[in-house]
C-alpha cells in the first residue's frame, strides 16, 4: 500500500489552538481489493517532536526529568489508573520541532533549556508515530552524550509553564523504576528499553 491507495474526499479544520483538530472524509483500498466506504476522522496536528536520553558514560549515569502532565491528570478520570498514580511523570528531555529546526538541534536547545546539560554528542534510536490513529505527531528518539557531575536542579521555561525536576539515576535503579510502572510515557520507555540492549555498544562507541 501506498499514499496512492489514499483518496481525500474533503478536509476541513474543526478547531485551531495549542492544538489543530482537522476533520477528514476519505477511503483507502482494501487488502482483499477494492475500495472502503467512506469514513469520517477527527485528527489532531500538533506537529512533530524529538526526544533524548541523556547519559554519561564516564559516570553510567541517567539524566531524567519529572514534571506535571495535564493528559496524565486528565486520564485518572478513567477507571484504569490507581487513585495514588502521580500525573508527575519521570521523562527524557523533550520538545517540539519548530519549521526551522532540526531533531538533533532541538535536543542540544530542550537538553540546555530542561536540564542545564550541553550534549556533546547524539545518537539516533528511532522515529516513530506517537498515535497514528488520531495524531500526525511522529517522534524522533535519541541518546545525548552528557556531563551528569553537577546535573540536577528545577528548570524549564516560566512562560511556557514548566516547572521540572532534574536528577541523575543508574543504569539498574531506571530499569527498576520501569519494572515498577514508574516510568510511563513511551519516549523513555522506548529509550530505556534500548539502552537496555544496546547500552554496552554505546559505551565501546563512547569510550
Amino acid at each position: 500500500m501506498t499514499p496512492s491507495n489514499v483518496e481525500i474526499v474533503e478536509k476541513t479544520t474543526s478547531f485551531k489552538g495549542y492544538l489543530q483538530v482537522d476533520r477528514y472524509l476519505l477511503k483507502h483500498a482494501l487488502f482483499e481489493g477494492g475500495w472502503s466506504d467512506v469514513m469520517s476522522r477527527e485528527i489532531i496536528e500538533r506537529g512533530h517532536a524529538c526526544a533524548v536520553l541523556l547519559y554519561d558514560p564516564d559516570l553510567d549515569m541517567f539524566v531524567l526529568t519529572e514534571q506535571f502532565r495535564v493528559g496524565a491528570h486528565a486520564a485518572k478520570s478513567s477507571p484504569w489508573w490507581d487513585d495514588d498514580f502521580s500525573p508527575w511523570l519521570v521523562e527524557c528531555v523533550a520538545g517540539i520541532i519548530d519549521p526551522d529546526e532540526t531533531p538533533e538541534n532541538v535536543c542540544r536547545r530542550e537538553s540546555v533549556e530542561e536540564a542545564d546539560c550541553p550534549i556533546t554528542a547524539l545518537h539516533p534510536i528511532y522515529h516513530y508515530f506517537s498515535s497514528p490513529g488520531c495524531l500526525t505527531e511522529s517522534v524522533f528518539l535519541f541518546c545525548g552524550r552528557v556531563d551528569a557531575s553537577n546535573a540536577g536542579g528545577v528548570f524549564g521555561l516560566k512562560h511556557e509553564h514548566e516547572n521540572i525536576r532534574v536528577f541523575t539515576a543508574s543504569p539498574e535503579e531506571t530499569f527498576a523504576m520501569l519494572e515498577q510502572g514508574r516510568i510511563a510515557n513511551s519516549m523513555t520507555m522506548l529509550a530505556v528499553q534500548w539502552f537496555q540492549l544496546n547500552g554496552d555498544k554505546l559505551r565501546q562507541l563512547w569510550a
